[in-house]
Order: structure tokens, then C-alpha cells, then sequence
């Protein structure tokens, strides 16, 4: 039987959220560097702000935080950083709602199952070999290489399903 990693459960309430910004930021710094590329001040906090909650954030609403900080920011500043961030497995970008969430495991090379709460917009991500194989082999069948896969599962967390039913 394969074995699925939880790279990042549903968590509403239940952790210290500055700690787990902290480590993210920490991590994205090792790993940057490991792999030679410098997580300048912008990426920084972008990653920082994209890992500001564990719901999904949009480049737009990103820009007008940091405008906030820096009334020049401009639109290819964000996604520039965001597209670097994204390359260097510290984000997801979530296609459905055209938003990104921090990476589960920073740096992580494994295709990505995201579960996403269309209640309180929590994203969960999972690392499941078993739907991975399963996908490479379907494809290989029809003579298709997969690039890249993330896949996207909308539903209800327990916290909003044990919400609605009390």
C-alpha cells in the first residue's frame, strides 16, 4: 500500500500561526540557499504575507499589502517574486481560484493533492504516491509526460461540517 504524507492539515485554531510563518520563512531561506538563488526582500515578503493565513491569496490582494508598506509597488513585482517562489517549491498557486498558499513542505519535489474548504477557504495539501502512479500510468498509456501535476479537491473540512451540523 502507498503511503500519503500530510504535508499540511486543516488547522483552524488549533496552532500557533507565527511559529508556523516563522519556519516557512527559515525553510525557504535554507533552501534558496542550498540551491543558489537568493530569497531577496520582495520574495521574502510575499512568502511571508502569502503564508499570512492558510487560506488562499490573490497577487492583487498581495500587491495592495504591500502597497500598504510601499505605495510603489507595482503588479510584475508580485508575480515576478510569485513565480520565483512557485519555481522554488515555497507556493502553490491554486488554479481554481487564481490564488496561492504557502507550501506544505517547503522545497518538496512531490506532485501535490490540494484540499480546499469552499467554506473557510483552508487549503490542506497531501503527498499520495499511490494517485501519482496512478496518474503517470493512465498517461503514459496515451503516450503523454506529465511536466508538472497538482491537483485541486474542493469540499468541507471537519471544523466547518462539525460547525454545520451542531
Amino acid at each position: 500500500m502507498a503511503q500519503t504524507n500530510v504535508l499540511r492539515e486543516f488547522t483552524r485554531g488549533r496552532h500557533r500561526h507565527s511559529a508556523c510563518i516563522a519556519v516557512a520563512l527559515n525553510t525557504a531561506e535554507s533552501a534558496c540557499h542550498r540551491q543558489g538563488h537568493r530569497l531577496t526582500k520582495m520574495r521574502r515578503r510575499v512568502l511571508e504575507l502569502v503564508w499570512g493565513s492558510h487560506e488562499p491569496v490573490k497577487a492583487y490582494d498581495l500587491l495592495e499589502l504591500l502597497r500598504g508598506e510601499n505605495k510603489r509597488a507595482a503588479p510584475p513585482t508580485v508575480y515576478r517574486a510569485l513565480d520565483f517562489l512557485q519555481q522554488q517549491g515555497l507556493v502553490h498557486r491554486i488554479a481554481s481560484r487564481n490564488a496561492y498558499v504557502g507550501c506544505g513542505c517547503p522545497g518538496h519535489e512531490g506532485a501535490g493533492q490540494l484540499l480546499i474548504c469552499r467554506n473557510c477557504g483552508q487549503v490542506a495539501e497531501l503527498d499520495d504516491k499511490e494517485i501519482i502512479d496512478l496518474i503517470a500510468r493512465k498517461s503514459a498509456r496515451l503516450g503523454f509526460e506529465i511536466s508538472r501535476q497538482t491537483i485541486e479537491v474542493e469540499g468541507r473540512c471537519a471544523g466547518c461540517r462539525e460547525q454545520q451540523s451542531s
